[in-house]
């Protein structure tokens, strides 16, 4: 009796609710809307990028040390700055990402040329780079609500020739 009932509630539901909860969805959408937002990166496209972030996103630079809170001001002091100053710039996840419930980490290496002048008029220094580090998403509602940065910057600047 049990067994029917099971069935007929997985044919009214879909098979999938009951062998898998909202929470298991949930884990498995986190990945696949960071690796949407990288290849959004790696496509150049700024705004297909933001588009995967929540309107009260916030993205936190450790070399920076401040967070930088809203759709808005991510797009443009994070990714319009680095894609107009990093117009060739290549974001590689290396290895396989780590997800647990809503939090998405991941070891990257980012790549390029600086051939255009920085959003705080720090003009181009023309000489390619290659920096790694970490990054760490929390996802909620299958957009990213928070992300941290934190690599090498002293050796990013020094790469630049800029320290």
């Amino acid at each position: 009796m049990y067994r029917r009932q099971l069935l007929a509630a997985a044919g009214a539901l879909g098979m999938s609710a009951l062998l898998f909860p909202p929470a298991v969805f949930a884990a498995e959408a986190a990945p696949a809307v960071v690796a949407a937002y990288v290849a959004a990166w790696n496509a150049h496209d700024s705004s297909k990028a933001a588009s995967y972030f929540a309107d009260d996103v916030t993205y936190y630079d450790a070399s920076v040390g401040k967070p930088v809170n809203g759709k808005d001001a991510a797009k443009t002091g994070v990714i319009d700055n680095f894609l107009n100053a990093v117009p060739d710039a290549v974001w590689a996840v290396k290895g396989e990402p780590i997800a647990a419930g809503d939090k998405v980490s991941f070891e990257w290496e980012f790549s390029g040329t600086n051939s255009g002048a920085w959003a705080d008029g720090t003009a181009a220094t023309g000489k390619p780079f290659k920096i790694t580090g970490a990054s760490i998403f929390t996802v909620k509602d299958g957009k990213i609500s928070t992300q941290s940065d934190y690599y090498d910057a002293l050796g990013f600047y020094k790469q630049l020739g800029l320290m």
